[in-house]
């Protein structure tokens, strides 16, 4: 093997890897943006796990890209670990598919008839390497486009092995290598080479391609270039080595996500430790002509599924099993419960993005919930002042702020990836809103602040003062939770009620300010009373019209209207029939009569 095949070999490995990873995400882009959502929400049982990992893994070709996305599961709390045991058994299951795609590359066409040429690989990825390039370059439409990456990369990765194949001719004359190939048939050293070419690559699919293309290149008429006894501990010790980016994903995760992590590595050394002395064994017992023959593309695509399947269908009953021993080997740690949800804005999310935005949406309504629960308390203190949930408010403003900080760098992020229309616009409403549901939390401490002033002072408002101040406040709890509640739900109609509700708020703000001015030029309220109690519903106004624009923004964007204000400024030229009906109702509701 001279250098130019040295060359040869290191540019069939890189046309490989990059046509796996190509096909890889051409069908993961066909198949859909929500497959990562479905394979969180549809894990409930350890058998619909391993289904599920089966097929999206089937999917992306690749089962750590699987294992570390479930390990995001896991580290953000979306996911518990008895579920991600199932799906990474799955993930092994499925990534045996490569095996069977790579082992098309043993198809040749033989015969000197024309037409027995049609059967050979090189006329296979010669038309999908033209059908890919016509649909990539002469389509528009998404769907052609990615049918023709996958062509594409299908083409890329069998010429890749046909050129390692073609580098590594002659190896199965060389006695160097096939000594080197028998002392592989020991399980041990098989297992440890296989394990170590893995962790090295990141990738067990890319390293079964290459024992293909070495078994395919280096089996001859005189000699065994790759014994399926080697291939068969060679397979067991890359589904070892696979474990390495899972292990690596989980740097500075949670408990749970390095819990999860440690799984694919544990499952697949147990599966070892089963299987390989099982095999040994009746190798050694039966002497089956099978394990000392020439390995081949299909053989090894055999024992790994043969492996990966028998692994899985020996240790799924086991699955609580699994669970208790990864929380023996990983303790708990403890944790700051208020920022748990922020775990979900997890980096190996941004590699699937409707995951992403999905994790961004719950992190986004767990926010709104603490700024709406945050209000409720700043406005409870107004008549029950006490310094303990005083400082509570305060605390909890810190919470929020941090989620503001964490969200809003977490969707600048998002906003940087390829995303489909759909997922730009949703991405768009968050950051709309996001300032919104803050500057609420904010108003909530400036309540607080108000509320301390009253109890220090001793401030008494009036009967009426109170009786107005009541019938705002029930206003203003409506229109937040109206709010809120369009915001988690989408398309609920009622968010149409938003915007007559606010204009309702900002006409009793103004009539309950000229009354309260009156009753201090009477006498009936004390100037320090009317600085406060006009600060008070200074803040109730500015909720308000938070409120009003998130509203908007949400109409707005299932609109498709990206232009700031086109339904107010649509409002303010014509008032529908609906917004007049709403605006009456809450007249008559909220009335200071």
């Amino acid at each position: 093997m001279g250098l130019k095949d040295v060359f040869s070999l290191i540019t069939g490995l890189a046309l490989f890897l990059f046509g796996m990873n190509a096909m890889g995400d051409g069908l993961k882009r066909v198949a859909g943006n929500k497959l990562e959502t479905i394979l969180w929400r549809l894990s409930s049982t350890p058998l619909k796990g391993v289904a599920l990992g089966t097929g999206v893994t089937a999917v992306i070709q690749s089962s750590s890209a699987t294992s570390c996305m479930v390990v995001g599961f896991v580290n953000s709390g979306m996911m518990s670990i008895a579920q991600a045991i199932g799906i990474i058994m799955g993930a092994n299951i499925g990534t045996t598919a490569t095996g069977w795609i790579l082992s098309l590359s043993a198809v040749e066409g033989e015969g000197e008839a024309w037409w027995t040429a049609l059967l050979s690989t090189t006329f296979i990825c010669a038309i999908f390497a033209l059908i890919g390039t016509l649909m990539t370059m002469l389509t528009k439409k998404s769907v052609y486009q990615n049918t023709g990456a996958i062509m594409l990369g299908f083409a890329v990765l069998m010429s890749g092995m046909k050129m390692m194949s073609g580098a590594m001719d002659g190896l199965g004359e060389s006695p160097v290598f096939t000594d080197m190939m028998s002392t592989l048939s020991n399980p041990l050293l098989g297992i440890l080479v296989g394990a170590v070419i893995t962790a090295i690559l990141q990738s067990a699919s890319a390293s079964i391609g290459i024992l293909q293309s070495l078994a395919a290149a280096t089996a001859t008429a005189t000699s065994v270039g790759v014994s399926n006894a080697a291939a068969l501990y060679l397979v067991t010790g890359m589904c070892i080595g696979a474990s390495m980016p899972v292990l690596l994903s989980a740097i500075g995760a949670t408990t749970n996500g390095k819990r999860a992590s440690i799984i694919y590595l544990i499952f697949n050394t147990i599966g070892a430790i089963i299987l390989t002395p099982i095999f040994w064994g009746l190798d050694v017992i039966f002497q089956p002509a099978f394990m000392d023959a020439s390995a081949n593309a299909i053989s090894i695509a055999a024992i790994n599924t043969v492996f990966n399947v028998g692994a899985t269908l020996i240790l799924l009953p086991f699955v609580k099993q699994f669970d208790k021993l990864v929380c023996f080997l990983i303790k708990d740690k403890t944790t700051d419960k208020e920022t748990d949800m922020l775990d979900r804005l997890d980096e190996r999310f941004l590699e699937h993005p409707s995951v992403a935005i999905e994790q961004s949406r719950e992190v986004l309504i767990s926010m709104a919930d603490k700024s709406v629960r945050n209000l409720v308390r700043a406005m409870a203190l107004l008549t029950n002042y006490n310094t303990h949930d005083y400082e509570v408010v305060q605390q909890k403003e810190e919470v929020i702020d941090t989620y503001e900080d964490k969200l809003g760098t977490y969707l600048v992020k998002i906003t940087a990836l390829n995303l489909e229309n759909n997922q730009s616009r949703e991405v768009s409403k968050f950051l709309h809103t996001i300032g919104d549901f803050e500057r609420i939390a904010d108003h909530a401490v400036n309540i607080s602040h108000v509320a301390k002033e009253i109890h220090e002072k001793n401030l008494v408002f009036s009967h009426e003062a109170n009786r107005e101040l009541n019938i705002l406040s029930t206003a203003l709890e409506e229109i937040v939770a109206l709010s809120v509640k369009c915001f988690r739900n989408t398309n609920d109609p009622d968010i149409y009620r938003v915007e007559p509700l606010e204009e309702m708020i900002d006409l009793l703000c103004d009539e309950m300010k000229l009354r309260h001015i009156k009753r201090v030029q009477s006498g009936n309220c004390t100037l320090n009373q009317g600085f406060v109690y006009s600060d008070l519903i200074t803040n109730y106004e500015r909720i308000a019209d938070h409120c009003s624009n998130i509203a908007v923004a949400l109409i707005e964007l299932e609109m498709d209207e990206l232009q700031t204000h086109a339904y107010l400024s649509d409002l303010k030229e014509h008032k529908s029939a609906e917004f007049i009906q709403y605006y009456d109702e809450y007249k008559v509701k909220y009335s200071l009569q």
